[in-house]
Protein backbone atom coordinates (compact mmCIF):
# COMPACT_ATOMS: atom_id res chain seq x y z
CA UNK A 1 0.00 0.00 0.00
CA UNK A 2 1.26 3.33 -1.13
CA UNK A 3 1.57 6.06 1.66
CA UNK A 4 -1.42 7.80 2.58
CA UNK A 5 -0.08 11.08 1.23
CA UNK A 6 -0.51 9.61 -2.62
CA UNK A 7 -3.86 8.08 -2.41
CA UNK A 8 -5.67 11.44 -3.16
CA UNK A 9 -7.31 11.51 -6.47
CA UNK A 10 -4.91 13.51 -9.04
CA UNK A 11 -6.51 13.61 -12.49
CA UNK A 12 -3.93 16.17 -14.08
CA UNK A 13 -1.21 13.78 -12.59
CA UNK A 14 -2.60 10.74 -14.68
CA UNK A 15 -3.22 13.27 -17.63
CA UNK A 16 0.23 14.02 -17.62
CA UNK A 17 1.48 10.77 -17.79
CA UNK A 18 -0.86 9.56 -19.92
CA UNK A 19 0.43 11.50 -22.63
CA UNK A 20 3.03 9.29 -23.17
CA UNK A 21 0.87 6.99 -24.78
CA UNK A 22 -1.62 7.34 -27.34
CA UNK A 23 -5.17 7.79 -26.46
CA UNK A 24 -8.45 8.50 -26.59
CA UNK A 25 -9.45 12.01 -25.59
CA UNK A 26 -12.67 11.99 -24.30
CA UNK A 27 -12.28 8.81 -22.64
CA UNK A 28 -10.20 10.52 -19.77
CA UNK A 29 -13.79 11.22 -18.51
CA UNK A 30 -13.31 7.25 -17.38
CA UNK A 31 -10.71 8.55 -14.91
CA UNK A 32 -13.33 8.85 -12.13
CA UNK A 33 -13.25 4.93 -12.20
CA UNK A 34 -9.81 5.23 -10.36
CA UNK A 35 -8.52 3.01 -7.58
CA UNK A 36 -4.98 3.49 -5.23
CA UNK A 37 -3.77 0.97 -3.68
CA UNK A 38 -0.29 -0.42 -3.61
CA UNK A 39 -0.37 1.88 -7.58
CA UNK A 40 -2.27 4.38 -9.27
CA UNK A 41 -5.24 2.75 -11.30
CA UNK A 42 -6.81 5.08 -13.92
CA UNK A 43 -8.79 3.34 -17.27
CA UNK A 44 -9.15 5.01 -20.12
CA UNK A 45 -9.29 4.37 -23.71
CA UNK A 46 -7.44 4.19 -26.92
CA UNK A 47 -8.55 3.61 -30.23
CA UNK A 48 -12.05 2.55 -28.33
CA UNK A 49 -10.67 0.09 -26.47
CA UNK A 50 -10.41 -0.15 -22.35
CA UNK A 51 -6.47 -0.02 -21.28
CA UNK A 52 -5.32 1.11 -17.50
CA UNK A 53 -2.69 3.20 -16.46
CA UNK A 54 -0.59 2.30 -13.53
CA UNK A 55 1.76 4.49 -11.71
CA UNK A 56 3.00 5.53 -8.42
CA UNK A 57 5.97 7.44 -7.36
CA UNK A 58 9.57 6.26 -7.74
CA UNK A 59 10.22 6.53 -3.87
CA UNK A 60 8.52 3.98 -3.58
CA UNK A 61 9.33 1.31 -6.43
CA UNK A 62 11.83 -0.78 -7.16
CA UNK A 63 12.94 -0.81 -10.82
CA UNK A 64 14.40 -3.63 -11.45
CA UNK A 65 11.69 -5.27 -9.59
CA UNK A 66 9.02 -3.34 -11.94
CA UNK A 67 11.41 -4.74 -15.47
CA UNK A 68 11.60 -7.83 -14.05
CA UNK A 69 7.77 -8.16 -13.17
CA UNK A 70 7.14 -6.73 -17.03
CA UNK A 71 9.93 -9.34 -18.34
CA UNK A 72 7.67 -12.22 -17.22
CA UNK A 73 4.33 -10.94 -17.87
CA UNK A 74 6.14 -11.05 -21.54
CA UNK A 75 7.49 -14.80 -21.25
CA UNK A 76 3.63 -15.94 -19.74
CA UNK A 77 2.17 -14.32 -22.75
CA UNK A 78 4.74 -15.49 -25.12
CA UNK A 79 3.43 -19.59 -23.37
CA UNK A 80 0.06 -18.47 -24.42
CA UNK A 81 -0.83 -17.80 -20.64
CA UNK A 82 -3.75 -15.72 -19.75
CA UNK A 83 -2.14 -12.56 -18.56
CA UNK A 84 -2.77 -8.61 -18.96
CA UNK A 85 -0.67 -7.44 -21.89
CA UNK A 86 1.86 -3.88 -21.41
CA UNK A 87 1.51 -1.31 -24.08
CA UNK A 88 4.38 0.84 -25.13
CA UNK A 89 4.77 4.32 -24.74
CA UNK A 90 5.28 6.76 -27.87
CA UNK A 91 8.56 5.94 -27.86
CA UNK A 92 8.61 2.13 -27.51
CA UNK A 93 9.03 1.20 -23.62
CA UNK A 94 6.95 -0.48 -21.23
CA UNK A 95 7.95 1.42 -18.33
CA UNK A 96 8.62 5.49 -18.44
CA UNK A 97 10.00 7.61 -15.96
CA UNK A 98 8.63 10.93 -15.59
CA UNK A 99 9.27 13.88 -13.62
CA UNK A 100 5.89 15.87 -12.97
CA UNK A 101 4.96 18.75 -10.15
CA UNK A 102 4.10 15.70 -7.91
CA UNK A 103 7.67 14.20 -8.12
CA UNK A 104 9.16 11.50 -10.42
CA UNK A 105 6.60 8.97 -11.14
CA UNK A 106 7.06 5.17 -12.80
CA UNK A 107 4.31 4.45 -15.32
CA UNK A 108 3.41 1.59 -17.56
CA UNK A 109 0.00 1.13 -19.21
CA UNK A 110 -2.13 -2.45 -19.63
CA UNK A 111 -4.41 -3.84 -21.81
CA UNK A 112 -7.70 -4.91 -20.20
CA UNK A 113 -7.84 -8.69 -20.36
CA UNK A 114 -11.20 -10.92 -20.92
CA UNK A 115 -13.32 -11.83 -18.17
CA UNK A 116 -15.08 -11.54 -15.32
CA UNK A 117 -13.40 -10.23 -11.67
CA UNK A 118 -13.58 -13.57 -9.41
CA UNK A 119 -15.73 -12.41 -6.79
CA UNK A 120 -17.89 -11.56 -9.26
CA UNK A 121 -18.84 -15.31 -10.64
CA UNK A 122 -20.98 -17.77 -8.81
CA UNK A 123 -17.78 -19.36 -7.33
CA UNK A 124 -19.33 -22.89 -8.66
CA UNK A 125 -16.82 -26.09 -9.11
CA UNK A 126 -15.92 -25.74 -12.44
CA UNK A 127 -15.16 -22.22 -12.04
CA UNK A 128 -12.97 -23.27 -9.13
CA UNK A 129 -11.23 -26.21 -10.59
CA UNK A 130 -10.07 -23.54 -13.75
CA UNK A 131 -9.03 -21.07 -11.07
CA UNK A 132 -6.81 -24.23 -9.23
CA UNK A 133 -5.53 -24.77 -12.89
CA UNK A 134 -4.78 -21.43 -13.80
CA UNK A 135 -2.24 -21.26 -10.58
CA UNK A 136 -0.99 -24.71 -11.67
CA UNK A 137 -0.11 -23.54 -15.11
CA UNK A 138 1.61 -20.71 -13.94
CA UNK A 139 3.63 -22.66 -11.36
CA UNK A 140 4.50 -25.15 -14.63
CA UNK A 141 5.57 -22.21 -16.51
CA UNK A 142 7.62 -20.58 -13.43
CA UNK A 143 9.77 -23.49 -13.08
CA UNK A 144 11.02 -23.38 -16.39
CA UNK A 145 11.18 -19.40 -16.38
CA UNK A 146 14.51 -18.02 -16.73
CA UNK A 147 15.26 -13.89 -16.73
CA UNK A 148 17.12 -12.38 -19.14
CA UNK A 149 18.26 -9.50 -17.14
CA UNK A 150 16.12 -8.36 -14.13
CA UNK A 151 15.27 -10.57 -11.49
CA UNK A 152 12.50 -10.12 -8.59
CA UNK A 153 12.97 -10.05 -5.19
CA UNK A 154 12.88 -13.11 -3.10
CA UNK A 155 10.73 -14.20 0.52
CA UNK A 156 14.75 -13.11 1.49
CA UNK A 157 14.91 -9.75 0.39
CA UNK A 158 11.21 -9.26 1.55
CA UNK A 159 12.59 -9.70 5.21
CA UNK A 160 15.24 -7.63 5.58
CA UNK A 161 13.29 -5.03 3.88
CA UNK A 162 11.34 -5.48 6.52
CA UNK A 163 13.56 -5.44 9.06
CA UNK A 164 15.41 -2.49 7.14
CA UNK A 165 11.60 -0.90 7.45
CA UNK A 166 11.55 -1.37 11.36
CA UNK A 167 14.92 -0.06 12.23
CA UNK A 168 11.99 3.45 12.16
CA UNK A 169 9.83 1.46 14.58
CA UNK A 170 11.71 0.70 17.46
CA UNK A 171 8.55 0.03 19.43
CA UNK A 172 7.65 -2.82 16.66
CA UNK A 173 9.53 -5.63 18.69
CA UNK A 174 7.06 -7.87 18.20
CA UNK A 175 7.04 -7.80 14.66
CA UNK A 176 10.67 -7.31 14.78
CA UNK A 177 10.66 -10.98 15.99
CA UNK A 178 8.24 -12.27 13.98
CA UNK A 179 10.90 -11.35 11.16
CA UNK A 180 13.97 -13.24 12.69
CA UNK A 181 11.60 -16.34 13.64
CA UNK A 182 10.26 -16.26 10.14
CA UNK A 183 13.64 -15.85 8.71
CA UNK A 184 15.06 -18.65 10.74
CA UNK A 185 12.30 -21.06 10.13
CA UNK A 186 12.55 -20.27 6.21
CA UNK A 187 16.24 -21.11 6.35
CA UNK A 188 15.07 -24.74 7.07
CA UNK A 189 13.44 -25.49 4.55
CA UNK A 190 14.76 -27.37 1.11
CA UNK A 191 14.85 -25.34 -2.25
CA UNK A 192 14.36 -27.03 -5.02
CA UNK A 193 13.21 -26.33 -8.59
CA UNK A 194 10.35 -28.17 -8.08
CA UNK A 195 9.14 -26.25 -5.00
CA UNK A 196 10.48 -22.96 -4.92
CA UNK A 197 10.03 -20.44 -7.99
CA UNK A 198 8.49 -16.93 -9.61
CA UNK A 199 5.28 -16.55 -7.72
CA UNK A 200 2.41 -14.46 -8.17
CA UNK A 201 1.76 -13.65 -4.67
CA UNK A 202 -1.59 -11.93 -5.21
CA UNK A 203 -3.16 -14.52 -6.81
CA UNK A 204 -6.57 -13.60 -4.79
CA UNK A 205 -10.54 -12.65 -6.45
CA UNK A 206 -9.54 -9.21 -7.57
CA UNK A 207 -6.64 -10.26 -9.66
CA UNK A 208 -8.33 -13.02 -11.51
CA UNK A 209 -10.69 -12.58 -14.15
CA UNK A 210 -12.84 -15.85 -15.54
CA UNK A 211 -13.72 -15.45 -19.16
CA UNK A 212 -17.00 -17.56 -19.90
CA UNK A 213 -16.37 -17.94 -23.51
CA UNK A 214 -13.20 -19.69 -23.16
CA UNK A 215 -13.54 -20.97 -19.78
CA UNK A 216 -10.26 -20.23 -18.23
CA UNK A 217 -8.69 -17.74 -16.07
CA UNK A 218 -7.02 -14.48 -16.99
CA UNK A 219 -4.80 -12.61 -14.43
CA UNK A 220 -3.70 -9.17 -13.77
CA UNK A 221 -1.33 -7.76 -11.05
CA UNK A 222 2.23 -9.32 -10.86
CA UNK A 223 3.35 -5.90 -8.63
CA UNK A 224 3.99 -8.09 -5.68
CA UNK A 225 5.65 -11.30 -7.33
CA UNK A 226 8.88 -12.94 -5.53
CA UNK A 227 10.53 -15.91 -5.42
CA UNK A 228 8.96 -18.25 -2.68
CA UNK A 229 7.72 -21.64 -2.58
CA UNK A 230 4.72 -22.18 -4.38
CA UNK A 231 2.42 -23.21 -1.60
CA UNK A 232 2.70 -19.57 -0.81
CA UNK A 233 0.16 -18.63 -3.84
CA UNK A 234 -1.91 -21.57 -2.70
CA UNK A 235 -2.34 -20.43 1.06
CA UNK A 236 -2.93 -16.61 -0.58
CA UNK A 237 -5.81 -17.83 -3.20
CA UNK A 238 -7.74 -20.28 -0.39
CA UNK A 239 -7.61 -17.85 2.32
CA UNK A 240 -8.69 -15.50 -0.10
CA UNK A 241 -11.50 -17.89 -0.56
CA UNK A 242 -12.93 -16.84 2.90
CA UNK A 243 -14.34 -14.01 1.74
CA UNK A 244 -16.90 -15.69 -0.45
CA UNK A 245 -17.40 -19.21 0.73
CA UNK A 246 -18.88 -20.33 3.68
CA UNK A 247 -16.93 -22.29 6.56
CA UNK A 248 -19.07 -25.65 5.41
CA UNK A 249 -18.18 -25.42 1.70
CA UNK A 250 -14.69 -24.46 2.42
CA UNK A 251 -13.05 -28.02 2.36
CA UNK A 252 -15.06 -29.26 -0.83
CA UNK A 253 -14.04 -25.98 -2.99
CA UNK A 254 -10.67 -26.40 -1.28
CA UNK A 255 -10.18 -29.88 -3.06
CA UNK A 256 -12.08 -28.48 -6.44
CA UNK A 257 -9.46 -26.24 -6.75
CA UNK A 258 -6.40 -28.13 -5.49
CA UNK A 259 -8.02 -31.10 -8.42
CA UNK A 260 -7.80 -28.36 -11.38
CA UNK A 261 -4.06 -27.33 -9.77
CA UNK A 262 -2.90 -30.90 -9.93
CA UNK A 263 -3.95 -31.33 -13.11
CA UNK A 264 -0.97 -28.38 -14.51
CA UNK A 265 1.55 -29.01 -11.45
CA UNK A 266 2.49 -31.52 -8.86
CA UNK A 267 3.70 -30.34 -5.05
CA UNK A 268 4.76 -32.76 -2.62
CA UNK A 269 2.49 -33.23 0.59
CA UNK A 270 5.09 -32.18 2.64
CA UNK A 271 5.40 -28.55 1.13
CA UNK A 272 1.39 -28.02 2.70
CA UNK A 273 3.20 -27.91 6.23
CA UNK A 274 4.27 -24.79 4.90
CA UNK A 275 1.42 -22.84 4.91
CA UNK A 276 0.90 -21.70 8.88
CA UNK A 277 4.35 -20.07 8.13
CA UNK A 278 3.41 -18.67 4.68
CA UNK A 279 0.18 -17.22 6.65
CA UNK A 280 2.17 -15.48 8.89
CA UNK A 281 5.06 -14.63 6.17
CA UNK A 282 1.77 -12.54 4.57
CA UNK A 283 0.60 -11.13 7.54
CA UNK A 284 4.16 -9.86 8.15
CA UNK A 285 4.43 -8.23 5.48
CA UNK A 286 1.14 -6.57 5.02
CA UNK A 287 1.21 -5.21 8.26
CA UNK A 288 5.00 -3.70 7.60
CA UNK A 289 3.82 -2.62 4.31
CA UNK A 290 0.58 -0.48 6.52
CA UNK A 291 2.86 0.56 9.42
CA UNK A 292 5.21 2.45 6.56
CA UNK A 293 1.98 3.77 4.76
CA UNK A 294 0.70 5.26 8.26
CA UNK A 295 3.65 6.85 8.99
CA UNK A 296 2.95 10.71 8.17
CA UNK A 297 0.45 12.14 10.09
CA UNK A 298 -1.17 15.58 9.37
CA UNK A 299 -3.86 17.96 11.34
CA UNK A 300 -7.51 18.18 9.67
CA UNK A 301 -7.33 15.01 7.57
CA UNK A 302 -10.60 14.14 5.48
CA UNK A 303 -12.85 12.05 7.20
CA UNK A 304 -12.13 8.78 4.67
CA UNK A 305 -8.55 9.52 6.01
CA UNK A 306 -9.58 9.03 9.46
CA UNK A 307 -11.70 6.31 8.64
CA UNK A 308 -8.83 4.38 6.68
CA UNK A 309 -6.38 5.24 9.08
CA UNK A 310 -8.80 3.18 11.28
CA UNK A 311 -9.61 0.41 9.35
CA UNK A 312 -5.97 -0.17 8.56
CA UNK A 313 -5.01 -0.48 12.20
CA UNK A 314 -8.07 -2.76 12.76
CA UNK A 315 -6.61 -5.05 10.62
CA UNK A 316 -2.77 -4.25 11.54
CA UNK A 317 -3.85 -5.59 15.16
CA UNK A 318 -5.34 -9.25 13.81
CA UNK A 319 -2.51 -9.34 11.30
CA UNK A 320 -0.30 -8.94 14.37
CA UNK A 321 -1.68 -11.78 16.99
CA UNK A 322 0.59 -14.36 16.38
CA UNK A 323 3.55 -12.21 16.23
CA UNK A 324 6.59 -13.84 18.44
CA UNK A 325 4.99 -17.01 18.47
CA UNK A 326 6.97 -20.12 18.24
CA UNK A 327 7.09 -22.34 14.86
CA UNK A 328 8.04 -25.82 14.59
CA UNK A 329 11.23 -26.35 12.70
CA UNK A 330 9.94 -27.69 9.37
CA UNK A 331 12.50 -30.98 9.37
CA UNK A 332 11.20 -31.40 12.74
CA UNK A 333 7.22 -30.92 11.38
CA UNK A 334 7.89 -34.03 8.48
CA UNK A 335 8.66 -36.75 11.57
Amino acid sequence: MLKLKYLFNNEDLAEMLLGNWKYDKESIEMFKYYRISSNAIYPFQSQGKTQLLRFAPIIEKNKENILAELDFISYLRHKQYGVLEAVNSKIGEELVKVNTPWGEYYASVFKRVAGTQFNQTDFSDNIIFSLGKALGKLHQLSNEYEPKEYKRWSYSDVLYWIQDKLDDFPNEKSAWLESKILQEFFSSVPITKNNFGLIHYDFEYDNVFYDEMTMSCNVIDFDDAMYHWYVMDIEQTLDSFKDYISSEMFQQKKQCFMDGYLTEYNISNDMFLLMPACRRFANLYSYVRCLTSLEDNWGNEPQWMKNLRENINKDMKKMSSDFGSDIVDFSTSQE
